[in-house]
């Protein structure tokens, strides 16, 4: 079942003037309730333009956009969706004003009316979920690394508790290691909770570990849509929307050439990793040998 339903979908900045310039052109996508998608496309490909629509942040110029049962056109149902869209934005960290981890991620709930043991609870729900120790909350997220201020700030946004989580390249200018974590999270609050989350990202080794779907822009166009195992396996596709095929998908090409049997498709990095240990501990035994 859709939560999101986009028709037809056009956005043009700046109409009728010299800068008038069309982010999106004829867009129809639907993102099903619970799904992980990744949305992946070059620069410019209207990736972030997007997802602005799923919370009414912006309205179309021509088209639909339906989420969680209303027209975002609808003003009443837009106001309704500032708290059940969780958006978060490249560097998200650079947003937070408050002078202590706590109420900062208590912002939002505390607009919503929460207060006391209740809303002490939602902030230690959302900081569990984000990575972020109980022990930090009387921090000044000042004098956290970038890292630690990122997962503060998706903590922000998870106490509100969205149906639907949206994140703009999350793991933007941090190290690997601390972008698979805040995406494990990602993925376990997908699996137990219910959330359906949304994932822009250029790394597209990460789709193929953690998305149900992929769908591609392209100039403003969705290029294509599909699960991973069909999306990621098209080096050419990929290669013709700006985008760097998975090293793990170059890497199958070559095995599979050299007759290796896979395990599966796409390789995950951890599966590429499992694939290329058998193979050397084979290769040592017949040296070995």
């Amino acid at each position: 079942m859709p939560c999101i339903s986009v028709s037809k979908l056009t956005h043009v900045y700046f109409p009728r003037t010299p800068l008038e310039t069309a982010a999106l052109q004829d867009v129809d996508l639907e993102v099903r309730e619970g799904e992980f998608l990744v949305l992946a496309g070059a620069a410019g490909s209207g990736k972030s333009t997007l997802v602005q629509h799923f919370n009414g942040l912006l309205l179309p110029t021509s088209g639909r956009v339906h989420v969680l049962g209303g027209d975002t056109a609808d003003r009443r149902h837009r106001q309704e969706l500032w708290r059940r869209v969780g958006l978060v934005f490249q560097f998200p960290e650079r947003q937070i004003f408050s002078a202590t981890v706590f109420d900062d991620i208590a912002y939002g709930p505390r607009n919503m009316g929460l207060s006391g043991t209740e809303l002490q609870e939602r902030v230690w729900q959302a900081m569990a979920a984000a990575g972020v120790a109980r022990e930090m909350q009387q921090a000044d997220p000042e004098t956290l690394s970038g890292g630690m201020r990122r997962r503060v700030a998706i903590a922000g946004v998870l106490a509100m508790q969205p149906e639907i989580l949206i994140l703009d390249e999350p793991g933007a200018g941090l190290e690997p290691r601390a972008r698979r974590d805040i995406l494990q999270r990602l993925k376990e609050l997908q699996a137990g909770c219910g959330t359906t989350v949304i994932l822009i990202t250029h790394h597209l080794d990460d789709a193929a570990v953690y998305a149900d779907r992929v769908a591609v822009l392209r100039k403003g166009r969705l290029f294509c849509a599909g699960p991973p195992g069909e999306v990621l396996t098209r080096p050419g596709l990929l290669q013709d929307a700006g985008l760097e095929p998975p090293y793990t998908v170059e890497l199958a090409a070559r095995l599979a050439g050299a007759g290796v049997s896979l395990p599966e498709t796409p390789l995950t990095p951890d599966a590429a990793a499992r694939l290329l240990g058998r193979m050397l501990a084979k290769y040592r035994g017949v040296g070995a040998g």
